[in-house]
């Protein structure tokens, strides 16, 4: 069974920092407004990515694209016939409260304690009288906490994103959330661990059970970025970094 080693992730966090220092100073500096990165209009050449392993990223982006079109989202779509709608969202609220020690931790390693607090109590709230997250008993239409992770802890303490990457399944990330997806999956209750322990394979069905479910209440928004843009490569590549950025200055 393969389990997570702290000399990884040492090695992994030394080579980001060594990766900081050889980054070209335009990735530190680069900006963004606060969008929702599916809503990037056509100037994909606009934004200024550090891409230097493009030839391997479009590989393993064509790859995810061929998974989603011929198995995730057909199984997906299986699913939301099978599953109603109430069922389904049940679902993402229990993936999401589990979620929550990622988020309060790096909450409070950022130092918005008051976040933190917030998210600490949704997560109680929801875990003892939600039925472990099944009910969200926060509407929708109050503030909501922002959503921390360790990428963004990292870009916080003045980390640069690094090079862009796209991760086989996960999709589009850079160096530093790369990291900061390993780490902050040493805190999330299913993959960890220290947590329930699971196996390998229990993890990844879990995983892709969320990814499912994920897509069954998805509008088809990939379907429209494949429809509307020039590049999706581009698209999707420049509206994530973007969005990142976004989440980091905030």
């Amino acid at each position: 069974m393969v389990r997570f080693k702290w000399s990884s992730v040492c090695l992994c966090l030394v080579f980001i920092f060594c990766q900081v220092l050889i980054s070209p100073a335009a990735d530190q500096s680069t900006t963004a407004s606060d969008v929702d990165w599916t809503e990037w209009e056509e100037d994909e050449e606009e934004l200024i990515v550090w891409d230097p392993i493009e030839p391997i990223n479009r590989g393993i982006f064509w790859v995810n694209d061929k998974l989603y079109f011929y198995l995730l989202k057909p199984v997906a779509r299986g699913y939301r016939w099978a599953v109603p709608e109430p069922g389904r969202e049940a679902v993402d609220n229990v993936f999401n409260n589990l979620n929550a020690p990622v988020r309060i931790l790096n909450s409070f390693l950022q130092g918005k304690v008051q976040n933190g607090l917030d998210e600490l109590t949704k997560f109680c709230a929801n875990s003892i009288f939600g039925i472990a997250g099944i009910f969200n008993l926060h509407s929708e239409t109050e503030p909501q906490p922002s959503k921390e992770d360790f990428g963004q802890t990292l870009g916080d303490y003045g980390i640069g994103p690094g090079f862009y990457l796209v991760l086989p399944v996960f999709g589009p990330s850079n160096l530093r959330d790369g990291v900061g997806l390993f780490a902050d999956r040493l805190v999330e209750p299913i993959p960890s661990p220290y947590y329930f322990k699971m196996h390998d394979y229990e993890v990844w069905a879990l995983g892709a059970y969320q990814q499912v479910n994920w897509l069954s209440l998805d509008k088809d928004t990939y379907e429209s970025i494949k429809r509307d843009a020039l590049d999706p490569y581009l698209f999707v590549r420049n509206a994530y970094m973007q969005k990142r950025a976004a989440e980091i200055d905030k």
